[in-house]
C-alpha cells in the first residue's frame, strides 16, 4: 500500500525523516500553503513569501528527483485552509495506508496532529526531526536532575559528542567560550562585505503577487524581495558568509550601526530553519575556516556556539518544557505592546533602527533582538505572550521552537531564571558603547532625568527597584542593586517618576 508523506514549510530537506524510506512510485509527497499557517499570527509579508517561494521550489526539486508531490497553493480551488483538511483531502483522494509527517516545529501543531489518527481511522506516524544534532532524548537525559539549565554547559557537552573545535577531550585553545573578545563595539571605517542581490524568478514572482494580494493588512515591506529561495542559492549565501564575512564576525557580534542590517551576520539562520541549509554542515564548514587559518578562533568559536550551543538548547528546552513554559510570568509584566513596534516611529533612535530594519527586512540580528527590543520591553514591563507574538510574526527565521525560548527566556526573563543568569536589562550607557545610535538620537543618553533624557537610563532603574523583591537575591546583580542603595533617594524618585510619564504615555 502507499503512503501519504506530508512535508511542512520549514522541512524543506530532502533528507528529511518523513522521507527517508519513501517509496518514489508509490508514496505521494503533500505539500500545502494554507491560511491557517499563514494567518494564526499576523506573519511578515515578506516571511510568508519567503516559505511559499521556497516550498515551491522545493517541490520542484522533489519531482526533479523522481517523487511524485502534490503541491496545493493557496489560491488552489478547494483549499480547505488548513494541514489537517489538506492531508484529509489528500486521504481521500489516494489509496493510502498511512500518513506520514516529521515532527513540526510548533507544539500547537504536534499536538493537533497527534489527534489526527483517531479522525482520519488509519495510522499517523509522526516521525523525530533528525535534522538537529541533539536528540530529545539526549536533551532530557542532560536536564534529568538540574535546577538550571545553564546553555554554556550543555554547549560543551556538545562540543565533546560532536568533536567540534576540540584537541582530544580539550576545547581547541584551551577555552569553551571566547565571548570577551566577541565585544568590539564598532568604529569608523569598518568594510561591511557586500549580500548577494537576485531578481526573482517567475515562481517567486507569483508568490510576491500573491502575498500582495492576500496579505495586504500584514506588517512589513514585501518588496523588493532577495532572500534565497532554493538549496543553491542558500549555499551561496553561505559561501559568501564564510569568506567575506566570518573572520570578522567574532570581534564585531555585538555591534550595532544604524542603517546597517547585516554588518557581520551570517543571516542563515532563516535557511538552516526551513531546511535549505544543513546546520552540522555549517559548523563543520566554519571549523574548517579555522584550522585553514581563514578565519580566528574566536570568531569561529562564535558562531559555532550560536548554532552548536544556542540553537540545538532553545529546542531543547522548548520540547522539555512546553506547554506550561509559555504561560509563566516570572516579573508579572502586563503592559501592552506599544504601537510603535508596529511602525518604528518612535524618538528613540535604536528602536527606530532595529524595528524599522525589522519591518523592511523581516531581520534584525541578535543584539538588536535581545538589547534594543528585547531589553525595551523587558524595563518596560510588557506582556510576554505579546511579545513573543510579535517576535514570531516579523522574522524570517522564527518558528515557535525557536523564538519562544530566546525571547520568553532569555530577552524577558519571564521563567524567572531557568534559562538566563540574570535579566538582559541595559541602560543607555551600554547601547551607546556597542552602537552610534545615541549620535543621532533626540535623547541625551547621559541624561538621567528630565525632558531629554534617554528612556533607557531611567527605565532601567525603576525596573530594578519594582523588581526588587524577585530580583535581589541574583547575585549577578548585586552591583546594581549596591549602587541603587547609595543613589540619593530623590534622584531614584525623580527617576521613577520620569518612567511613570513615559509609560503612561506609550
Amino acid at each position: 500500500m502507499a503512503v501519504l508523506r506530508l512535508i511542512l514549510g520549514d522541512q524543506l530537506d530532502p533528507h528529511i525523516a518523513s522521507l527517508k524510506d519513501a517509496d518514489k512510485q508509490a508514496d505521494l509527497i503533500l505539500m500545502a500553503e494554507v491560511m491557517a499557517e499563514a494567518t494564526y499570527v499576523r506573519h511578515h509579508k515578506k516571511k510568508i513569501a519567503f516559505v511559499f517561494s521556497a516550498m515551491r521550489h522545493f517541490a520542484a526539486e522533489l519531482e526533479e528527483k523522481g517523487y511524485r508531490v502534490c503541491y496545493v497553493t493557496l489560491d488552489a480551488e478547494g483549499n480547505s485552509g488548513s494541514l489537517k483538511g489538506e492531508a484529509a483531502r489528500g486521504l481521500k483522494d489516494g489509496a493510502f495506508d498511512r500518513l506520514v509527517v516529521t515532527e513540526p516545529g510548533e507544539y500547537r501543531l504536534k499536538a493537533d496532529m497527534e489527534t489526527w489518527q483517531d479522525t482520519f481511522g488509519l495510522p499517523v506516524e509522526i516521525r523525530e526531526d533528525d535534522r538537529f544534532i541533539c536528540p530529545h532524548e539526549d536533551f532530557r537525559t542532560w536536564a534529568r536532575g538540574r535546577q538550571r539549565l545553564t546553555m554554556e554547559y550543555f554547549y560543551r557537552e556538545m562540543r565533546r559528542k560532536t568533536g567540534l573545535l576540540m584537541e582530544g577531550d580539550k576545547p581547541e585553545g584551551g577555552q569553551w567560550n571566547y565571548d570577551k573578545e566577541n565585544r568590539k563595539p564598532p568604529k569608523a571605517g569598518l568594510d561591511f562585505p557586500k549580500r548577494a542581490t537576485r531578481s526573482p524568478d517567475d515562481i517567486t514572482k507569483d508568490v510576491v503577487a500573491l502575498v500582495a494580494e492576500r496579505f495586504a493588512d500584514h506588517p512589513g515591506d514585501l518588496e523588493p524581495f532577495g532572500f534565497a529561495v532554493t538549496r543553491e542559492e542558500a549555499m551561496r549565501e553561505r559561501d559568501v558568509f564564510l569568506e567575506k564575512a566570518l573572520p570578522h564576525f567574532g570581534d564585531y557580534q555585538d555591534a550595532m550601526v544604524a542603517g546597517e542590517p547585516w554588518l557581520y551576520h551570517s543571516v542563515l539562520s532563516l535557511y538552516m530553519n526551513c531546511g535549505l541549509l544543513d546546520p552540522r554542515d555549517l559548523c563543520e564548514r566554519a571549523e574548517q575556516s579555522y584550522r585553514d587559518g581563514h578565519a580566528p578562533l574566536n570568531a569561529v568559536e562564535g558562531f559555532i556556539r550560536q548554532i552548536l550551543g544556542w540553537r540545538e538548547y532553545v529546542r531543547g528546552l522548548y520540547w522539555l518544557k512546553m506547554p506550561d513554559y509559555a504561560e509563566s510570568n516570572f516579573l508579572m509584566a502586563q503592559r501592552k505592546l506599544p504601537d510603535f513596534y508596529w511602525t518604528g516611529e518612535t524618538k528613540m533612535a535604536c528602536l527606530a533602527d532595529a524595528i524599522g530594519t525589522t519591518l523592511k527586512h523581516a531581520y534584525a540580528h541578535h543584539i538588536q533582538r535581545l538589547t534594543i527590543t528585547g531589553a525595551f520591553a523587558l524595563l518596560a514591563g510588557i506582556r510576554p505572550s505579546e511579545v513573543e507574538d510579535w517576535y514570531l510574526l516579523v522574522y524570517a527565521d522564527a518558528y515557535e521552537w525557536v523564538e519562544l525560548p530566546n525571547t520568553h527566556g532569555m530577552a524577558l526573563f519571564a521563567d524567572g531564571g531557568l534559562m538566563a543568569t540574570k535579566p538582559y536589562a541595559v541602560s543607555g550607557s551600554y547601547i551607546n558603547k556597542m552602537s552610534d545610535y545615541c549620535r543621532s538620537c533626540a535623547y541625551n543618553v547621559k541624561d538621567k532625568t528630565g525632558k531629554k533624557a534617554c528612556p533607557f537610563n531611567y527605565l532601567y532603574w525603576d525596573f530594578l527597584t519594582r523588581n526588587e523583591e524577585r530580583l535581589k537575591g541574583n547575585h549577578r546583580l548585586a552591583m546594581p542593586y549596591r549602587t541603587l542603595k547609595m543613589m540619593d533617594p530623590k534622584q531614584v524618585y525623580a527617576m521613577r517618576a520620569e518612567a511613570k510619564r513615559f509609560l503612561d504615555a506609550l
